[in-house]
């Protein structure tokens, strides 16, 4: 999460100046506080592959030999043939520096002067995604002196180490970029975008693949090409499309707002409103950006209620429901929405979601805008829809209720593992260090017992309860969960060795549940209304990407409809 931005003096009552046009006042600090961030993400990243570098050619060596890595080189080039040989120069050029810098400049431009597109953010997301990943390149190679592979090189060896393949992490940023791109628009995930998505996300693979059959790199020169790739958009998305810096929507003059809300005042009494806020991730800008759009909206009044350390969400949207509020808006991050939707279950007040915090899992499955502004405007104008919820307890865990994913094992133990100075200062990447040594740690042996039928048991790297299938990028790790089918899924991840974790990517890409399966399938899914799970030792847990404390036991059930939402009309 970013830190909280200093406090803004509040311009005098009766004194507000007019808007500039085509200027949002959300956009007064937006630029220095993105350039700022984009400068400490990209540090952060330098120094982690950096750091990465010097121990694959050090230290590691004992665990990763030289000579393993050696012997892959060799069998790829075994494999050489005259037909393969002409398919991996077709991949290795799909990473060309040319080639990147061409169809870049390309998506850049049509993404600006297109008149049906204009989306200058998204342009300059993809364009400074990509120039990142070179810029660190540089600095990779600088600082970390590693030998190509000893065998049959089909390609001139440029003056750079080895490490990072260049091609594959110009690849990883360009092509991994146009499938964020794709799945963007509208905040909505067709299956068209998502099948152009994963072809787009394949490109990478194959320039890696070529790469090593045509001797150039080792194999982990590839993977940390692909991780510096993979950072290099964090870090853009981080810094260019977080929901902080996101162009707001043009507000209207202070007179058109008067006479807007007057109109709406003469046709609607709207109750109360409550809009729980978190201020670690709204500043007093965006506060006074959300107070316009819901004038706009006949929502006049709105009484804001800041979250605290002790109460993330849940004691303020109780005192709402005490008080007769008619909504209750919370702006936050899954954590701030989980806490308050805990609260608001069953009672029947409205919930208006407004994305402000890393993940916001719940917002992107609903079909909400990621920018705050956009969602609460979406939500504002839609029409009440209720959404399951799954309740948990075990032990040392109160019953309480989850709106996205629960779960326990690496996951957990990754979110357990990151701290928050980690987090506010590059974001999702100081999760890759943490989910790094999570690997290491021994599969969990667990038993599971679904809606009261016979108990099966497992060994795993991590069990999700899911009320929603979407992650970021729209990727989908439980394929068939939906918010409102009454039902929860349970995902096991138990995958084995390179190809076990290969499978379980393909998997997930599919995007198709294979409900069931047997002991030692890298995944497996199945749904359920009510679920025990119960661990041989105690393990790392989570409610909806919060820490809640390690334990031995998790039971869920489904509460169908059991929280209303507002969501955009024909949203999901």
């Amino acid at each position: 999460m970013s830190a909280t931005q200093p406090e803004r003096p509040a311009p005098p009552t009766g004194s507000r100046a007019p808007a500039v046009p085509g200027r949002s006042p959300a956009l007064t600090t937006g630029l220095r506080t993105a350039g700022l961030r984009l400068a400490a993400l990209t540090v952060g990243q330098a120094a982690l592959m950096v750091g990465l570098g010097l121990l694959i050619t050090g230290p590691a060596q004992a665990i990763w030999p030289v000579s393993a890595e050696d012997e892959v080189n060799e069998g790829f080039e075994r494999l050489r043939t005259g037909p393969l040989t002409d398919l991996s120069s077709v991949a290795s050029q799909a990473g060309n520096t040319l080639t990147i810098i061409a169809i870049t400049v390309l998506v850049c431009l049509g993404l600006v002067v297109l008149p049906r597109l204009p989306r200058w953010r998204q342009a300059v997301f993809l364009a400074v995604g990509v120039s990142l990943q070179s810029l660190v390149f540089l600095v990779i190679t600088i600082c970390v002196d590693r030998s190509r592979p000893d065998v049959d090189r089909l390609d001139a060896s440029p003056p750079t180490a080895s490490y990072t393949s260049g091609h594959t992490g110009a690849a990883t940023a360009l092509y991994a970029g146009l499938a964020v791109l794709a799945l963007l628009p509208g905040g909505r995930r067709g299956r068209r975008h998502k099948v152009l998505a994963g072809l787009l996300l394949l490109i990478p693979l194959l320039v890696g693949l070529a790469r090593l059959y045509r001797g150039m790199h080792h194999p982990t020169d590839v993977l940390g090409g692909m991780l510096n790739g993979a950072l290099s958009l964090l870090v853009a998305g981080r810094a260019l499309l977080a929901e902080g810096t996101s162009p707001a929507p043009v507000p209207k003059n202070a007179m058109e707002i008067a006479q807007e809300a007057a109109a709406e005042r003469a046709r609607q009494v709207a109750g109360l409103t409550v809009v729980v806020v978190n201020p670690t991730v709204t500043d007093e800008v965006q506060r006074e950006t959300l107070r316009l759009v819901l004038e706009q909206h006949g929502r006049h009044a709105a009484e804001f209620v800041d979250t605290t350390a002790d109460d993330p969400g849940g004691g303020q949207a109780a005192a709402a429901v005490r008080a007769g509020a008619s909504l209750v808006v919370v702006c936050g991050g899954d954590g701030t929405i989980r806490a308050a939707a805990d609260r608001l279950a069953g009672t029947g007040v409205p919930l208006a979601v407004v994305p402000c915090g890393t993940g916001n899992l719940l917002a992107r499955n609903l079909g909400l805008p990621v920018s705050p502004v956009d969602a609460l405007a979406a939500a504002l104008s839609g029409t009440p829809r209720r959404i399951d919820l799954g309740r948990i307890e075990g032990d040392g865990l109160p019953a309480t209720h989850f709106t996205a994913m629960s779960g326990a094992g690496l996951d957990a133990a990754m979110l357990e593992n990151t701290g928050s100075a980690a987090k506010a200062a590059i974001g999702w990447p100081a999760y890759v260090v943490a989910g790094w040594r999570g690997l290491r740690a021994p599969r969990m042996s667990v038993s599971i017992r679904l809606d009261g039928g016979p108990e099966t048991r497992r060994t795993a790297r991590m069990v999700l309860l899911a009320n929603i299938g979407d992650v970021q990028g729209g990727a989908t790790l439980v394929p068939s969960a939906e918010p409102d089918d009454g039902l929860l899924d349970l995902a096991v991840f138990d995958p084995r060795g390179p190809g076990g974790w290969l499978r379980a990517v393909g998997a997930v890409l599919r995007g198709r549940p294979e409900q069931g399966g047997s002991a030692g399938a890298p995944v497996e899914y199945f749904t359920f209304r009510r679920a025990e799970l119960r661990f041989a030792e105690a393990q790392s847990r989570e409610l909806d990407g919060d820490p809640v404390g390690r334990g031995r036991r998790l039971v869920a059930e489904v509460r169908p409809g059991a929280l209303t939402v507002l969501l955009p009309s024909g949203g999901e």
